[in-house]
């Protein structure tokens, strides 16, 4: 008897989700950051993971299907989707913290548990400030990062790839999902 299973394709809607190719939904991964990720999928593959994973009756899903062919907002299905993934390996109480955290997110807003970084040496340039607290891979990426606009200080976004920060206390953000609170002295 062989058994065979559909591959889930991964938040690329190309590849298979895997780990290595880091387009993955981790099973142990904080409530936000699996909630962020099922709605960062695309509309199309939405219905794919609601096959794949969801416990949800396949009349149910083409009901849903309907609905947004209809001119619902495929978002408001997408939310469902990852309550119910949130939900099975976190708990429903997460799953609606989770929903709230990402609102707040979406309309720009500094999530309410950031790691904090301190960091010596200053004035630090941006590139190293970046690199150190581990918000940016490298200098040279968090130069680029500065270069496209994806860096904020303290809510201001950052343009000036040549910027020294002195001794303080900054929330600083690297795209939409990466902040740290960092202490330089």
């Amino acid at each position: 008897c062989i058994l065979t299973m559909p591959l889930l394709e991964g938040l690329d809607g190309i590849e298979k989700m895997s780990k290595s190719k880091g387009n993955y939904i981790g099973i142990t991964e904080p409530a936000n950051t699996m909630f962020a990720k099922v709605m960062s999928i695309s509309d199309v593959m939405m219905w794919r993971y609601f096959e794949l994973l969801s416990f949800r009756s396949l009349a149910e899903i083409a009901r849903f299907k309907h609905e947004v062919d209809g001119g619902r907002n495929p978002r408001d299905i997408k939310v469902a989707l990852a309550q119910e993934i949130v939900a099975r390996f976190h708990s429903a109480q997460a799953a609606d913290e989770a929903l709230i955290d990402f609102n707040h997110r979406a309309r720009g807003g500094i999530p309410d548990e950031i790691p904090e970084v301190s960091l010596s040496g200053a004035p630090l340039g941006i590139g190293q400030l970046l690199k150190q607290a581990n918000l940016c891979p490298s200098t040279s990426e968090a130069l680029r990062m500065v270069e496209q606009g994806g860096v904020r200080i303290d809510s201001e976004v950052i343009s000036d790839k040549g910027l020294k920060l002195e001794a303080g206390s900054f929330v600083v953000q690297v795209g939409k999902r990466k902040f740290a609170r960092v202490i330089l002295v």
